[in-house]
């Protein structure tokens, strides 16, 4: 099974932040004009937590709380579960299952953030890996080369 960095290798180690007193609507258009559901928070590089689509809904709308007034730093999840490079795809998926998160930061011995996988990149790298297998088995089967 592959590796954290093997996704990153493919999708690149963008990560898109926001920084911890901007007002929640401001980081609603970040996560709608970059696509994404999450978004890292860094205070002065020092990754801080996350905000992600699930935050908003139960501690912003459900809450009765004005997106443009709420802060991240108040409702961001602190600490979140991370991952470094070298977890396998299979202990993120765990993860990811038995924590209910979507997204899992990547961050290096240090603690510095380098990436971010989602439930996504890893279903999407488990699918390309069996597609892989398969195929090579079909060819071994049938005895032709790709």
């Amino acid at each position: 099974m592959g590796r954290v960095r093997d996704i990153l290798v493919g999708k690149g180690h963008a990560v898109y932040s926001v920084h911890p007193d901007s007002t929640v609507y401001e980081a609603l258009k970040v996560l709608v004009d970059r696509n994404v559901g999450a978004l890292t928070v860094v205070d002065n590089e020092h990754f801080m937590g996350i905000f992600s689509e699930r935050d908003y809904a139960r501690r912003v709308i459900l809450k009765g709380r004005a997106s443009k007034e709420t802060t991240i730093r108040e409702i961001m999840t602190e600490h979140p579960i991370t991952v470094n490079d070298d977890e396998t795809i299979e202990n993120c998926m765990c993860k990811m299952t038995d924590k209910r998160i979507r997204h899992l930061p990547v961050v290096d011995a240090g603690g510095r953030l380098i990436g971010i996988v989602s439930i996504g990149d890893v279903v999407k790298y488990i699918m390309d890996e069996q597609k892989h297998i398969i195929e090579n088995l079909e060819c071994y089967i049938t005895g032709t080369h790709h």
